[in-house]
């Protein structure tokens, strides 16, 4: 079991733009850094943020066994936490149990791809009809972003990229108010960490032809066309499908 925090090998430094669900996401910054009173925060969760980062980061690959002694010496805590958050690691499809053995890191396989993007699909056309009456004030919210993601093109840092591109999505999905929906989205995106980051890294062209789509996007909000803005969002989908299914 190797000694791991957040996105890196012991002794690398933590990638903290490594985006979690809203509910770990301080956790797992503070267990990477381990910041004066990290002890205060309840040990199933500590466990939960330093296994859901190291899944999400592949530093723990598909087919990877886990075992709750060795998390527990890693982290810090007794067993029993380890089990809680395993059992949470099993219900968000990350891991499966085996008794007396560990817990496996699911593969992500073509099917879980595939349905990662349907319902993708779904959420964000469903926002982007929803959103369009707040277009002006979503619109002022992406155009940083957007900047954001240029300046992780140029300093080639892939997993900073993704994690501005999500905020964008994210943004449009919450500015649709469905707090149901941004919550289902959000643990889709967390799915989709594992199988974007590799490829991307691969192809960085894909970085600018997303970086083009979502100006697109956002020029599209300036203007007088839902349904533009609507097919944009589905085209852009569509491209994320097609590289996403390439490197499998």
């Amino acid at each position: 079991m190797r000694g791991v925090v957040g996105s890196g090998a012991a002794g690398e430094e933590p990638a903290s733009g490594l985006v979690l669900g809203d509910e770990t996401t301080e956790i797992a910054r503070i267990v990477a850094d381990a910041a004066p009173g990290v002890e205060k925060i309840p040990a199933a969760e500590r466990v939960y943020a330093y296994v859901k980062a190291a899944i999400l980061d592949r530093v723990y690959p598909g087919n990877e066994l886990l075992t709750e002694g060795e998390l527990a010496a890693a982290v810090g805590v007794s067993r029993t936490p380890v089990r809680e958050a395993l059992l949470r690691l099993e219900e968000s499809g990350l891991v499966k149990l085996y008794p007396k053995k560990g817990a496996l890191v699911l593969p992500v396989l073509a099917q879980e791809v595939n349905d990662v993007l349907e319902a993708r699909e779904l959420i964000e056309t469903h926002a982007a009809a929803k959103v369009w009456p707040r277009r002006k004030q979503l619109a002022e919210k992406l155009v940083p972003l957007v900047q954001e993601m240029r300046d992780h093109r140029r300093a080639g840092d892939a997993k900073s990229f993704l994690v501005a591109d999500r905020v964008f999505h994210e943004a449009i999905v919450g500015a649709a108010g469905n707090e149901i929906l941004a919550k289902l989205y959000n643990s889709l995106r967390d799915r989709q960490v594992r199988m974007g980051v590799p490829g991307i890294e691969m192809q960085p062209a894909r970085m600018d032809r997303s970086i083009a789509a979502h100006q697109e996007m956002i020029d599209a909000l300036g203007g007088n066309s839902a349904k533009r803005f609507r097919e944009l969002v589905i085209d852009h989908i569509h491209v994320a499908a097609t590289d996403l299914r390439g490197w499998q």
